[in-house]
This record gives C-alpha cells, sequence and structure tokens, in this order.
C-alpha cells in the first residue's frame, strides 16, 4: 500500500524566467564533450586515443575500480583532444561531431522475459549504468551490490526545474520498460514519488510504489523521499534515478541503442526566450544559449539548477546528469549600506528589515551575489525550519569540518547527499558552503570506511 508523504519545512524559491512549455530543437553542435569529474569518485581508463573514430555507444573510458561500469560517446565522431590537469588527471575529452550519425547496436531485450543478472549486464554494456547512483556516498552505483530498495523522483521541487509530466510526455513505453527491469534488480520496492497520482505521467505505471509527495522544496529532492519513507541504515544501499535518465535507459532496452537526446530547460531571468530544448548529453551550449538571447551581457551559465548546479562558461558543454540550463544575473555588484536598509527584491526567512515573507507568491530576479562574507557559523536556528531530514544539520555539518567518523555516522551521514543541504546553505547567514563541506565528508566515509 502506498504511503502518501508531506513535507512541511522547506522553501519554495520562485524566480523569474521559467520555461514555457514549448520544446525547440536544439541547434546542431559541431563538438561534444564528456568529463570525467562528473562521474563523482570513478577514477577514468582510456580505451581510445586521439585522433581515434568512435560511433554513438562506443565505450569511452571504465571505472579504473571496475571495468564493467563505462562511459560511452553521446554522438559519432572523432576524439579530437584529451585536455588534462594536474598530475594529468584528465579534465575533458572533446569530440568533434560528424556529418552522418554512426550508432552502435547493442540488439533489444526482452525486459519481460529476462532476469535481473541479464538486465544489468546489458546496462552496463550499453552505457547507461552511470545514471544509476547510490546511497549512501551519493556516487555511481555498484554493480556487485544489490540494492535494498530503488528510489526515483517523478517531479522537480528546485526552482525554474523542467515539467516532468510534460518533457516525459509521450515516452510511457520507455518509462514502463525501465521500471520493469529495475523491479527485476532489486528484492525491495521501486519507490517513485509524484507530486499528483492522477495527473502524473507515472499513474499507470506498473511494477512501482507510488507516492504522492506534498510541500515546499526539498519536497522534489530523492533525498527528501527516502528520509520519510524508508531511511538507509548503516549496511544498507539503496538505488536512486532521475526520472529522465528512465527514457533513456528504457530506449537501450526496447531498442538496442544508447540514445543520448534529452529535453532540458533554458530558464532564468537572464533568457530572453525561456524554453525547452531537444539536446544531447556533451553538446555544446553556444548554438542553445545563442537561440535563447539573453537580456544582458554579465551572466552566470549554470549546469543544473541554481541551487546545486555548477558554473558553466558560455562556451561549456552540457552535463550528462543536466536536465537544465539556469543563466541568471552574475553578482559582482555590491549594495552600499545594504545590510542596514529595508530589502523588497530578495528572498530572506529572516524578517529583520525583508518583506519577501508578505508576497509568497511574488517571483524574483536573483543574481549571484552571496550578500556578505564567509564567517564562522552563527547558531540561528534557520537550517532546522528548511531542513525536513530528520537530522540536525548544523551538528552533521560540524561533524564533517572536523572528520569525526564516529560522530558522522551517528549523526545519519548514510542518508544524504550534498543537494540535500542546497537550502541550508542558501540560507546560511555565515555564507559556509554546506554542499562542499557533506562531499568532503562523504567522500572521507567512502575512504576510510567504504
Amino acid at each position: 500500500m502506498s504511503k502518501d508523504i508531506k513535507v512541511r519545512k522547506g522553501l519554495d524559491l520562485r524566480l523569474k524566467g521559467e520555461a514555457e512549455k514549448a520544446i525547440s530543437n536544439a541547434p546542431k553542435s559541431k563538438t561534444f564533450a564528456i568529463k570525467p569529474s562528473e562521474f563523482h569518485l570513478v577514477t577514468p581508463k582510456l580505451l581510445v586515443k586521439e585522433g581515434a573514430k568512435v560511433k554513438v555507444g562506443d565505450p569511452i573510458f571504465y571505472s579504473k575500480a571496475n571495468k564493467e561500469v563505462k562511459i560511452v560517446s553521446p554522438v559519432s565522431g572523432t576524439l579530437t583532444a584529451i585536455e588534462r590537469g594536474a598530475k594529468r588527471v584528465i579534465l575533458k575529452i572533446v569530440i568533434e561531431a560528424d556529418a552522418q550519425q554512426e550508432v552502435t547496436d547493442f540488439g533489444s531485450l526482452s525486459v519481460e522475459s529476462s532476469d535481473g543478472d541479464t538486465i544489468k549486464s546489458r546496462l552496463l554494456e550499453g552505457g547507461v549504468w552511470p545514471f544509476i547512483k547510490q546511497r549512501p556516498y551519493d556516487v555511481v552505483a555498484d554493480p556487485e551490490t544489490a540494492p535494498r530498495d530503488i528510489f526515483i523522483s517523478g517531479f522537480s521541487s528546485a526552482p525554474l526545474a523542467p515539467d516532468y509530466d510534460f518533457v516525459l510526455k509521450g515516452k510511457e513505453k520507455e518509462l514502463q520498460a525501465a521500471l520493469t527491469a529495475l523491479s527485476k534488480m532489486t528484492a525491495g520496492k521501486v519507490h517513485v514519488g509524484v507530486r499528483d497520482k492522477k495527473s502524473s505521467v507515472f499513474s499507470s505505471m506498473r511494477n512501482i510504489e507510488l507516492h504522492s509527495v506534498a510541500g515546499p522544496h526539498p519536497a522534489g529532492n530523492v533525498g527528501t523521499q527516502i528520509g520519510m519513507l524508508a531511511p538507509v541504515n548503516k549496511g544498507e544501499t539503496i538505488w536512486t534515478l532521475e526520472a529522465q535518465n528512465l527514457v533513456i535507459i528504457g530506449e537501450l532496452l526496447l531498442t538496442g541503442r544508447f540514445n543520448p537526446e534529452r529535453i532540458i530547460a533554458v530558464a532564468g531571468s537572464s533568457v530572453k526566450t525561456p524554453k525547452y530544448y531537444r539536446a544531447a548529453l556533451g553538446m555544446s551550449l553556444n548554438g542553445i544559449i545563442k537561440d535563447a538571447g539573453l537580456n544582458e551581457d554579465n551572466v552566470r551559465v549554470i549546469n543544473g539548477n541554481v541551487l546545486t548546479g555548477v558554473k558553466e562558461p558560455m562556451d561549456g558543454f552540457l552535463s550528462y546528469y543536466a536536465n537544465m540550463i539556469s543563466v541568471i544575473p552574475e553578482g559582482d555588484d555590491y549594495e552600499f549600506f545594504g545590510w542596514n536598509k529595508p530589502i523588497f527584491n530578495k528572498i530572506s526567512t529572516s524578517r529583520a528589515l525583508t518583506f519577501s515573507w508578505m508576497q509568497p507568491n511574488k517571483k524574483y530576479e536573483l543574481n549571484t551575489n552571496t550578500n556578505g562574507e564567509h564567517r564562522a557559523f552563527v547558531l540561528t536556528g534557520k537550517y532546522e525550519e528548511v531542513f525536513p531530514l530528520d537530522i540536525y544539520p548544523l551538528q552533521i555539518l560540524k561533524a564533517c569540518m572536523i572528520q569525526d567518523l564516529d560522530e558522522m555516522e551517528a549523526m545519519g551521514m548514510y542518508e544524504v547527499a550534498p543537494e540535500d543541504f542546497a537550502l541550508t546553505e542558501f540560507v546560511c547567514v555565515s555564507k559556509q558552503p554546506h554542499q562542499e563541506i557533506i562531499r568532503k565528508g562523504l567522500d572521507l566515509m567512502y575512504k576510510e570506511i567504504g
């Protein structure tokens, strides 16, 4: 029997520049790039050299820890550059696209008649395994460890996030194939959280446990749904997936081909015509941004949403995991006595000279300015107001900072991922990098405990 969730703690950030529900094809990209750093803690071992010809679906590198976990090419073309940084760390693998695309055919698979091991082998071979992440540690899932349960969030509550029911419309066949396949890879359940069971694209799906989730952001975070349905205990593993990646997995199983296409939202107050684009993983962002247009020159392009996304140069590339591109004004200007006058144009959880609480439905045009300097933690109680998990956020942050593994375990580090602390970072008057602190803490636990 399904369990509905009501999230009471959180904060909805209403920003200007929501994407209009119209889908355009992204301008063709001449260059594509794969960044190994996006696959956290995966040490890449290259399978191709500069000048090599690759097809869509051909493996580019595999994980040093597990040769079966492969990253495949999103495009057919020539590998033109392998950019390296300090200690010869691979920063970027650049591929120049061919005019005519060739795709590797892995062969279709009957999901209904296949067992879990057969399906797992196909997902590993077809290069879609990195879409599956695991808790604890929020890293690419270990294929050798069976998950207790699998969790998928069927909506996003992040600022300006894409409407999943809109972008997944017409992909029911692929979604069902992926969900059926996943259900055979766990002895537990495949949990899917949605806003409205009746209108959701997942409402007609089989082999899942459907949950209605209400409340402010981070209601759409899979971590919030895990914490309220079945928290992760020590020794347990669960898998998580982003809803659009189910389509890529389902298409691989049904057609035998890796299709890197997804629909992304290009949104933000700096975008002239915010809308949806049919784009491919790793493609250049230049053409998309030019097509959408900018209202100003001094902007920040973000791979992802404004809370958890990564800053990207204007000539950067679409992230492997991004479902949107956010463009907002760069916050490199400062207000004279900004701390000492009434504030009407910013969002704040405090009522000290701020008035956003009086207009809960107003949309704001925010920039990247932190509006303050980095300082020691100030005890305000604001973290707890926006943090819905049954965890003490300040205490777990401090445990990570002093690298106290016992305390980190006791406080619930097995349950969390950096994105769960995006809101506490947003409301932090001390300007502490919460997500970075949690990421370093998880990495330390992975190294020391495994």
